[in-house]
């Protein structure tokens, strides 16, 4: 049996407006992963924009493991006007650390 690999997610729950929405994203982390082959890992959720806890805890996991992949349900869950900055600005501090930065909502799955 061959071990997929894991993907980690991040949600800025502040891009949405509802409990709904925030599920609703989750789930569409979960769609990308196993139409692209990964096991989906710790979905890092932002609750604070001011503090961007969540994605600091991200990056560290990034930095420490061997998980090389995150997904965001759109571009925009980067950034938005958070201490880290803009959306290209916080990818490149994934990707520095290695890690391929993917939206769920922008790719097109591949049916079989």
């Amino acid at each position: 049996m061959t071990t997929r690999p894991t993907l980690l997610g991040y949600v800025r729950a502040d891009a949405l407006s509802c409990a709904e929405e925030l599920a609703a994203a989750t789930d569409s982390l979960v769609a990308f992963a196993s139409a692209e082959g990964f096991t989906l890992g710790t979905v890092y959720t932002e609750r604070d924009a001011a503090e961007s806890a969540a994605f600091h805890a991200l990056l560290d996991e990034v930095k420490r493991s061997e998980v090389r992949a995150v997904v965001v349900p759109t571009m925009n869950h980067l950034g938005l006007g958070a201490p880290g900055g803009t959306p290209a600005e916080m990818r490149q501090h994934l990707e520095f650390h290695h890690a391929q930065v993917w939206a769920a909502r922008t790719v097109e799955h591949r049916t079989p």
